[in-house]
């Protein structure tokens, strides 16, 4: 996965701003710009939420549209940038990890501010590590104009006295502007002009975003698009290449036996069979642990058939893809399983026989079935695995005798 940001060894200040930008509004640009100003900060860096800690049930826009959204409202203030560093990590999200990763990028000397909204300080001392984070980096409160402050007074004193800690309140009157207040009103068809960036009115507009609509199964939040982009960062060269092959494949398959909706779905299985492959083994045991993905005896021994499990389950979070016919395609994509939807047989096939495959034996007789009968190319393949499997001895998963089992009978039924 990238997780990259800038170098920033040549600013003696730095502002962050974190939020989940859903969407990025003029709120945030003026108060980003008021705290740069007073405190004569060299570059305040947006940092879209990836997955916070205490917000896990709180529903989101998808991570890209947030940070293209995100980068589209500040590109025009040189003082300003857009990291993806807590996007592009993995698992949950803790302010703590942001600013020690960030210092890595930063000269030993800066001076790191935090930007945050004025409840938030009531709420710091559960957050993580959070006596190491006051010692880390100054914390800007803002609040809007009316806002009860001597509360907010009462408890900044009382951090100051008890930690080593720097806290100091603005309030900012462009704060009355809301991301939820601009999303209802999204929602509803009422007009956000004037509200935000007109870059990221026209990106609202132009992805549908915040509209109250029945979607389609086959309508994603993520484009094709910027899925194999994604897919880009995530995968290595080879792996990547792989993977087009297979929803190439997969499409043809589905142009022969499907309908138009399977094609769209076949493309977008297809991209996302092995989104989960290239995780180094730690990465892949701390998502099935998170993710609480049930691994057997079998799949310890042997974690390569790990991947397509996981992979539904990525596919569901990082790629929000909700179909559970898509979903079931990628996980059973390895193994194969008894009595298969149409997608899951196209996919596992199209990933056995994908045109970038180096030749091997077998090969052309599964290409040549794919083209006259699925299940008997099932078949073969199941049989071919099986027997490399042996040969090499490794250890078979249960799903994949179980379906050769179901094919096998299927077409002796058949040939009588």
């Amino acid at each position: 996965m990238r997780n990259e940001i800038a170098d920033f060894k040549n600013c003696e200040s730095i502002a962050v701003m974190g939020g989940t930008f859903d969407p990025i509004h003029y709120g945030h640009l003026v108060t980003a710009e008021a705290v740069r100003h007073r405190f004569h900060i060299d570059k305040v860096i947006f940092i879209p939420t990836g997955r916070p800690a205490h917000k896990t049930n709180k529903k989101v826009t998808h991570n890209e549209h947030r940070y293209l959204m995100t980068v589209l409202a500040t590109m025009r203030n040189e003082n300003f940038d857009v990291s993806r560093i807590e996007i592009d990590r993995p698992g949950l999200t803790y302010t703590i990890d942001t600013i020690e990763q960030l210092k890595q990028y930063c000269r030993p000397d800066v001076r790191l501010y935090f930007i945050t909204g004025a409840d938030a300080i009531h709420q710091i001392m559960t957050w993580k590590d959070s006596e190491r984070l006051l010692s880390l980096c100054d914390f800007v409160a803002v609040t809007r104009p009316g806002y009860q402050k001597n509360e907010l007074f009462a408890e900044i004193d009382a951090l100051r006295k008890k930690y080593v800690s720097h806290i100091h309140y603005m309030e900012v009157p462009a704060l009355a502007i809301s991301s939820s207040d601009i999303r209802s009103r999204a929602e509803r068809g009422m007009p956000i002009k004037y509200l935000l960036p007109q870059e990221v009115e026209d990106y609202i507009h132009k992805f549908g975003l915040y509209q109250k609509k029945e979607m389609d199964e086959v309508k994603f939040m993520l484009s094709v698009e910027m899925m194999q982009e994604k897919l880009q960062s995530a995968l290595s060269v080879k792996r990547y290449i792989h993977t087009m092959g297979v929803s190439q494949e997969a499409v043809k398959l589905a142009e022969i036996y499907g309908t138009p909706a399977d094609c769209e779905k076949a493309k977008v299985a297809g991209l996302l069979h092995d989104c989960a492959k290239d995780y180094p083994p730690n990465l892949r045991e701390r998502f099935c642990k998170e993710y609480k993905i049930k691994t057997d005896e079998i799949m310890q021994k042997q974690p390569d058939l790990i991947h397509p499990f996981l992979g539904a389950e990525v596919a569901k979070r990082e790629y929000q893809i909700q179909d559970e016919e898509i979903l079931n395609a990628i996980r059973y994509h390895t193994t194969g399983r008894a009595n298969m939807t149409l997608l899951e047989k196209i996919v596992f096939i199209a990933d056995y026989i994908e045109p970038h495959r180096e030749k091997f034996e077998g090969l052309e007789e599964a290409r040549r079935l794919a083209y006259l009968d699925l299940d008997m190319a099932i078949k073969e393949i199941l049989e071919q695995t099986i027997a490399f499997v042996k040969k090499r001895n490794r250890l078979l998963h249960p799903l994949s005798l179980e379906a050769l089992d179901y094919y096998q009978t299927k077409n002796m039924k058949e040939e009588y």
